[in-house]
């Protein structure tokens, strides 16, 4: 459990970790992308234009919900949070292979929605050493109260 509070405007920053290429291998594999930019270092190395294997941009994505587990205040007991999409996702940078990237995410806004409410989160996932983040995003979750 952490003690954070999400505050209007105000950064919450995930630890970092560390994009490997067994990790990116994985992620390749479960979404039957192998192109060779991500999966062949000698042959991305010799062909590609960033020097070595670099992450899907995909992944970066998909790591949003891992870096809340660092950033982000926990749910209080009988409330869920659900994806409820996404908005001006871009995809920067490159991650190289070896690279450390962790999660930023500002709320940008909150409104009621349904029995719940709608939390729009600016996300970016950074590269640590680089001034460009990888991935920028508007994220939407849906914040719904259970019953007790």
């Amino acid at each position: 459990m952490n003690d954070r509070t999400i505050t209007h405007g105000a950064p919450l920053i995930s630890d970092w970790i560390e994009i490997d290429q067994p990790f990116v291998d994985r992620f390749a594999d479960a979404i039957l992308d192998h192109q060779f930019i991500h999966v062949d270092p000698v042959r991305a190395k010799a062909e590609g234009p960033y020097g070595g294997t670099i992450a899907h941009g995909f992944l970066s994505l998909s790591l949003l919900t891992h870096f809340t587990h660092s950033a982000l205040p926990l749910p209080p007991p009988g409330v869920v949070e659900i994806n409820y999409g996404f908005e001006k996702v871009r995809f920067l940078a490159p991650v190289a292979v070896g690279a450390r990237v962790r999660g930023r995410f500002t709320l940008l806004s909150e409104e009621p929605r349904g029995a719940g409410k709608l939390r729009r989160l600016g996300v970016e996932v950074e590269i640590e050493g680089n001034e460009k983040p990888a991935m920028i995003a508007e994220w939407l979750v849906l914040v719904i109260e259970g019953e007790n």
